[in-house]
């Protein structure tokens, strides 16, 4: 329908439209033109990089650097891994968020670095969600109950009976006051109403070779699979919440009765805050289609993969700041930065 009001509308072919062709007219005639809409600079145009807060070897070095050959074929440009360990991943989480928001550096992030940290620390150099915009949670991986062989009980429900029996005798280690091992004991405990005995030890292998050792009786680990499997300790249950495809044999805690126990080891990518959305949707984009890709999944067959948004990672993370913020605050559980 015409618009039979306004005879300047452009619908109608009125005065004004006439008077807007011509003098579009004039102006081509006079060489005149407008300026295009200045183009959006390329992206990338040179190296990207990924700070690892881990020291070489392990998977917070090896995962990151299978990320970049597959991030490097998809954006064109290399991509650099960059070790910075330390002070409980700290001096690599404080490095990436000083970095400029140009979408060229990335930081592996962990369910240590931007979830434990902040409940455990007295200070951080960083602050897990104003410093950072998160790109993609990339993979988790369980944590495994097992006891050694000598412990009677050969399952969860087992277990917490016998735990139940004799309050404060059954022993579990782990890395240390403060790490994912320890605050998956204290959720157990929680959970499971339980009375154990926490003995820390300076690092994860030390506390599993112990267990195996039988001179503690159980710990919640992210080894502890093979072990199981060659005899040296019994794996009684998976901590993620659904089974994992690394042993689809082993019940979850929650089915064992333990409701709501949900405890993993992650790793995401992160970039430093401020960087344009539109970067970040596309870094998002590049690390799914690498997630996705066989190789990846064959060089870590017993991590399960992880794909989303970045909203969706964000979510996921303040998630679990506020579940492990509620364990170390059950447990009073205060701990400095480590080496």
């Amino acid at each position: 329908m015409h618009d039979l009001k306004n005879p300047t509308s452009p619908r109608t072919g009125g005065a004004g439209a006439r008077r807007t062709t011509a003098l579009a007219c004039v102006l081509l005639a006079s060489g005149v033109a407008v300026a295009p809409v200045a183009a959006q600079p390329q992206y990338p145009v040179k190296p990207l990089r990924i700070i690892s807060p881990y020291s070489p070897g392990g998977i917070g070095d090896t995962l990151p650097r299978a990320l970049a050959v597959g991030l490097a074929d998809g954006l064109g440009q290399p991509v650099i891994v960059e070790n910075r360990p330390g002070a409980s991943q700290a001096i690599g989480m404080q490095a990436a968020a000083r970095s400029a928001p140009d979408g060229y550096t990335l930081v592996l992030g962990s369910v240590t670095s931007l979830a434990i940290n902040p409940a455990v620390a007295r200070e951080l150099p960083y602050d897990p969600v104003r410093d950072f915009s998160p790109v993609a949670l990339c993979i988790t991986t369980p944590l495994y109950l097992v006891v050694h062989p000598s412990v009677p009980a050969r399952s969860v429900q087992e277990l917490v009976a016998l735990a139940r029996r004799q309050p404060g005798r059954i022993t579990y280690a782990s890395g240390g006051n403060g790490s994912s091992n320890h605050l998956a004991g204290e959720l157990l405990r929680m959970l499971a109403r339980v009375d154990l005995l926490h003995v820390p030890y300076k690092g994860a292998g030390p506390a599993m070779a112990d267990v195996m050792g039988g001179h503690v009786d159980m710990m919640l680990g992210a080894a502890g699979l093979s072990e199981a499997r060659a005899g040296r300790v019994r794996v009684l249950g998976v901590t993620s919440a659904r089974r994992t495809a690394a042993a689809p044999e082993v019940p979850t805690l929650q089915e064992s009765g333990v409701p709501g126990y949900e405890a993993t080891i992650w790793f995401g990518l992160l970039a430093p805050a401020g960087v344009p959305p539109a970067l970040i949707d596309r870094l998002s984009r590049e690390v799914g289609r690498v997630l996705g890709q066989r190789t990846l999944r064959e060089a870590f067959p017993t991590v399960d993969i992880a794909q989303g948004t970045p909203a969706a990672f964000a979510e996921f993370i303040r998630r679990e700041m506020d579940k492990w913020r509620k364990v170390v605050s059950g447990a009073r559980i205060e701990s400095g930065l480590g080496n």
